[in-house]
């Protein structure tokens, strides 16, 4: 926050405790409670916008609706000076071959999303590139306020260093490679359904009638922003 930094995402992944821990084992995630109350210790650290979200595939997806829904309120209350937004992403084809236990269809992310519109209208909703491009056409219009464009999921995808800093991560801890070639490079962490560029969802917003805005904060507007 003191360097600037005015917004923190951070998605628990799963609200059920038994399956968070089985797929948790290690590390600092490892801890639901610490997770859970991550948001808080952000609202209290001096963030002005905070976003959450579960992972869908995970577990029985209106168990976690209702989960990610109360959550929600209860940071709506208690750090009730913040702005929030809400993601729903679901499960892709992922790196290791992961499945997901539960379906979550079209219609049913559909029904999710309009019922989080209807409940909490001055919140934030997120799209990501997980969904397919005719998805995210048709669902532009029901309330949707943040789309994200152009991603990596691959560590360094943004910078090149996923292939500049080739390295492997145990329990934490940096590895160098043993062999490397020139044509190595990191892998995605999933795979995402829209390769659309920022400017092409620029110009389909557009279209839709709906302003693109790619900035909507400024450090002059905070009540901590030095004095000109």
């Amino acid at each position: 926050v003191a360097a600037g930094a005015e917004g923190l995402v951070v998605y628990q992944e799963t609200y059920q405790r038994e399956t968070y821990a089985r797929l948790h084992t290690a590390g600092p995630k490892k801890n639901f409670d610490w997770r859970l109350e991550c948001p808080e210790r952000g609202y209290e650290g001096g963030f002005r916008r905070i976003g959450i979200g579960a992972l869908f595939g995970l577990a029985p997806w209106r168990e976690e609706a209702v989960a990610l829904a109360a959550h929600l309120e209860w940071l709506q209350r208690h750090c009730w000076k913040a702005s929030y937004t809400v993601a729903m992403p679901r499960m892709r084809p992922a790196a290791g071959g992961f499945v997901p236990e539960f379906g979550f269809t079209d219609a049913e992310f559909v029904q999710l999303l309009c019922a989080f519109r209807l409940c909490f209208p001055q919140v934030g909703i997120v799209l990501s590139t997980r969904e397919t491009p005719a998805l995210r056409d048709a669902v532009l219009p029901l309330g949707v306020t943040s789309m994200s464009a152009g991603s990596h999921t691959e560590p360094g995808g943004y910078t090149g260093q996923g292939k500049d800093d080739l390295h492997i991560t145990r329990k934490g801890r940096r590895v160098e490679l043993e062999e490397k070639s020139v044509e190595d490079c990191a892998t995605g962490q999933f795979d995402i359904a829209d390769e659309r560029t920022p400017r092409e969802i620029e110009a389909l917003l557009r279209r839709l009638g709906l302003d693109p805005v790619w900035k909507d904060w400024d450090e002059a507007i905070l009540d901590n922003a030095p004095a000109a």
